[in-house]
């Protein structure tokens, strides 16, 4: 997908301070951390713990909101210690021992900002006033006694996946367990907010990567992943925080102990919460609490292990790599050479520049790759000093001199800024010992935000192909009008135009790419902004393209990105009819999807530690695609 410079908050909206270095002095891992606080109340006060009392349960009622509101008195266990000022919770959570019905909650948050009154195991007695805050029963305590020190809770189980969108209510605020092997199937905000969303049986896929978007199939998938995820989030309503918890094996996350999407968590235990992250970009939503809780824990296992060596069956090898906005200006940026002013993307200075050149070409000359079509790089032209040649100069420097080379597609058409006026293009890198570059073509129709580019191959062996590397329009919803807004199945805006940018590029490779090469083997290469079952591609189907990841792996298991908790292949490789036998392999290399996004060159909203902590000058996540390595024998 297309993107800005990146999605972390600004200082505006950061109206919480940083983690204090003695909120989580201990937090090196998970299991115990819910005796963080000592308690300060005195021994007369067992003496209060009296008198009437009204259930938790008839507080927090079998609805969304609260049964009772106005004063209260209650009287429970400790599960749940967060106390403090912001950015901890303020308060804790208190649960008895049930009113006898199951569709009611037994715990519920106290509310007792920059106290610190209580510890786990205590029994305690709270007057104060109940009401509803951001859909979550709380209590704002007046008067608070504990009665005995040292008791037990027993977590509840609850598993994944929900019967139904409500049915967590009847949990809210308790000591609850996860008993099942869960997955990791998200972490975007993990590095922003500390939170982590996991899912049973597996990663969620995208719907329409599995089945079209007008088969019923689609939409009852859809239905089941949105009953099927949980966040597991950390115990402060911060941003950026130093630790980042959850990292593998209880330890926090840094660049060597990183946290997957298809690792896997048992047993977490913690106090489930509806609650947000303390910024509207990570909403209220379900969050199991385990920093804090009592006996709380959630420690996350490598299920997904990072690949060790990318290698595909194949004469010739083609990539296709998405960079994320590989830019070598930090100002003055414009839509194309001599184009209008557009905002800078990728590195804002040289330093940021130096740290995300370093991992791509760890990530590039890792792929072993004879030919590389690049999506998302500044489209500032192919002088000496552009993007594409800094990349390329990089890319002999770390390996040997004349190694790489890129095409000139302006030298090589005779067309002046060719590639388009966005601020990015696609591009080629070629081996000049494996393969020559015989003819050059751009479908330069402004239907294309980024202009398809066509390079026909000859190998040592004189055999051909043409690889078209491409970047359709993003599903970002910007400006869409008509058919092109969000139709609700699955395939969000700018569908209709990608759909119309997909019959063209087939009518164009037919009419003009295939005669000018003189060979009929065309590979069709790119971020298409289209999962594997959307309409865009069963167009390219219908023009005799076909899905070789599909072929290969099948869609209900590739991937190449991640998003909103589903994944999915956005990344295409699909072969001409006459290239589909020569296609030996081909392979999602998955050094990005699954790799939090923190962990990438960016220095800014980051400490001092975590800059060298969170960074490695390694192939993992250089971007939010993971690249698409092909296997070719071609025949002359």
């Amino acid at each position: 997908m297309t993107t800005t410079r990146r999605d972390p908050a600004t200082p505006s909206d950061r109206p919480r301070p940083r983690r204090t270095a003695g909120v989580l002095a201990a937090a090196t891992g998970l299991a115990g951390l819910g005796l963080l606080m000592p308690s300060t109340a005195s021994a007369a006060d067992t003496a209060t713990c009296t008198g009437d009392v009204t259930a938790i349960g008839a507080v927090q009622g079998s609805g969304a909101t609260a049964a009772i509101t106005g004063a209260v008195t209650v009287r429970g266990v400790v599960v749940g210690d967060n106390e403090g000022s912001s950015p901890t919770l303020q308060g804790f959570f208190v649960q008895d021992g049930g009113d006898k019905d199951k569709s009611t909650s037994d715990g519920i948050f106290v509310y007792a900002p920059g106290k610190d009154q209580v510890k786990n195991g205590d029994q305690v007695q709270v007057t104060g006033t109940a009401a509803e805050y951001q859909g979550q029963t709380q209590i704002t305590a007046t008067a608070l006694s504990v009665c005995a020190t040292g008791r037990s809770v027993k977590p509840t189980s609850v598993k994944l996946p929900l019967a139904s969108a409500d049915s967590l209510e009847r949990y809210e605020g308790m000591l609850v367990r996860l008993p099942q092997k869960l997955t990791v199937t998200e972490h975007y905000l993990l590095g922003r907010f500390g939170q982590v969303t996991v899912s049973s049986g597996g990663r969620l896929m995208q719907p329409t990567n599995v089945y079209p978007a007008d088969d019923p199939r689609s939409a009852r998938l859809q239905a089941e992943n949105d009953l099927n995820q949980l966040i597991i989030d950390d115990a402060l309503n911060n941003q950026n925080p130093d630790p980042i918890v959850f990292g593998r094996d209880g330890e926090p996350l840094s660049a060597t102990n990183t946290l997957r999407t298809g690792d896997t968590v048992k047993n977490a235990v913690g106090v489930l919460t509806y609650t947000w992250a303390g910024n509207s970009a990570s909403p209220n939503a379900w969050r199991l609490r385990p920093v804090g809780a009592l006996n709380g824990s959630a420690d996350f296992t490598a299920a997904n292990a990072r690949p060790k060596k990318t290698e595909v069956d194949g004469d010739l090898k083609v990539a296709s790599s998405n960079l994320l906005n590989y830019f070598n200006t930090f100002t003055g940026c414009t839509y194309g050479v001599g184009g209008e002013a557009a905002d800078c993307r990728g590195a804002e200075n040289a330093t940021e520049l130096e740290r995300q050149t370093a991992k791509e070409v760890a990530a590039l000359t890792s792929l072993d790759a004879d030919v590389i079509g690049l999506m998302e790089i500044e489209n500032d032209g192919y002088a000496a000093d552009s993007a594409i040649a800094q990349l390329t100069d990089a890319l002999n420097a770390a390996t040997e001199p004349g190694t790489y080379a890129y095409v000139d597609t302006d030298a090589a058409t005779g067309v002046t800024n060719v590639a388009g006026d966005d601020a990015i293009k696609v591009a080629m890198l070629y081996r000049p010992a494996a393969v020559t570059p015989v003819k050059t073509l751009v479908e330069n129709d402004d239907l294309f935000e980024r202009h398809p580019l066509s390079v026909t191959f000859e190998t040592r062996k004189k055999a051909r192909v043409s690889v078209v590397v491409n970047h359709f329009k993003s599903k970002g919803c910007d400006g869409a009008t008509g058919t092109d807004t969000d139709q609700g199945d699955g395939q969000s805006c700018w569908n209709t135009h990608r759909v119309e940018q997909a019959t063209t590029l087939a009518s164009w490779i037919d009419t003009t790419v295939v005669p000018a090469a003189g060979d009929p083997d065309v590979l069709v290469i790119g971020d298409l902004n289209s999962y594997a079952k959307e309409d865009p591609i069963l167009a390219l189907a219908a023009a005799g393209y076909t899905d070789m990841i599909d072929r290969e792996t099948g869609s209900e298991k590739a991937y190449s990105y991640v998003y909103d908790g589903q994944s999915g292949y956005l990344d295409q490789a699909l072969a001409s009819k006459s290239l589909k036998s020569q296609v030996k392999d081909v392979e999602d290399v998955h050094i990005n999807a699954d790799e939090p996004s923190v962990l990438d060159y960016n220095t800014n909203y980051k400490t001092a530690g975590q800059l060298t902590s969170l960074y490695a000058p390694d192939r993992f996540r250089t971007s939010d695609h993971d690249p698409v390595l092909i296997g070719l024998n071609l025949r002359r």
